[in-house]
């Protein structure tokens, strides 16, 4: 009897490792931020694996619309393909923040290899746009312990998400409202996608008419739409 509870304290136990190192919202390895506290009324959108030709910029379009800022997670090598995009998602008033080179899973990446493809994004970025935030967000949300601690020496602030589009294999824009309809309550951290790890020019146009969709719906509830260092308070975090 001992024995099998044993056995199951340690499954369970494993179980929830690996849980941890993939949920959004876990704190296990490491603080991170995902949101206020409940009943706030800022909502954060953050768009991940840009930039990305041509919806990146149909999305500063929506955007300027609606007068709404937003946070974009960049993956470098991108960047490097396409720096004049990111000088335009900077130039719009945006805040872009590191998405890693490569868009690995830092769960199965040796800390060397975690410390180069941060600080290579950092490069990438550094170059198109100069001065920028110290926002990482952990491809995949992956992260073991020590992945975090890492990115902190680097002087980066791990950034998560507690509400998702799931817009990432390109859903319809009903479905992608829906999803993030039933999540929000106010404080949170919005994940979609302005491109794809995949390749560059994925076809991300239902994100960006979504994105219209739902910044029109919750100003209409009274919620701000603001970046993540505004809703943290952050300026410092902003360049």
């Amino acid at each position: 009897m001992f024995g099998y509870l044993a056995t199951a304290g340690l499954t369970g136990t494993i179980a929830a490792a690996g849980y941890q190192s993939m949920a959004p919202t876990g704190q296990w390895y490491g603080r991170t931020f995902a949101g206020l506290p409940r009943g706030s009324k800022q909502l954060a959108l953050t768009y991940d694996d840009g930039p990305n030709d041509p919806h990146t910029l149909q999305l500063l379009e929506v955007l300027a619309k609606h007068g709404v800022q937003a946070t974009f997670f960049l993956i470098g090598r991108y960047v490097r393909q396409r720096p004049d995009i990111v000088r335009a998602v900077v130039q719009a008033g945006h805040v872009v923040g590191n998405h890693t080179f490569t868009h690995p899973n830092l769960i199965f990446a040796s800390p060397n290899k975690t410390r180069r493809e941060l600080q290579e994004c950092e490069l990438a970025l550094e170059d198109a746009v100069g001065a920028h935030s110290r926002l990482f967000r952990p491809p995949f949300g992956g992260r073991r312990p020590g992945t975090l601690q890492l990115a902190r020496r680097l002087g980066l602030e791990p950034v998560m998400w507690n509400v998702t589009g799931w817009d990432w294999s390109g859903k319809p824009v009903v479905y992608i409202e829906k999803k993030v309809a039933k999540q929000v309550r106010g404080g949170d951290v919005i994940l979609l996608h302005d491109g794809s790890h995949a390749s560059f020019g994925a076809n991300r146009s239902q994100t960006v008419t979504a994105t219209d969709h739902l910044i029109t719906h919750y100003k209409a509830e009274g919620y701000e739409f603001v970046t993540i260092p505004a809703m943290l308070k952050r300026p410092d975090l902003s360049s």
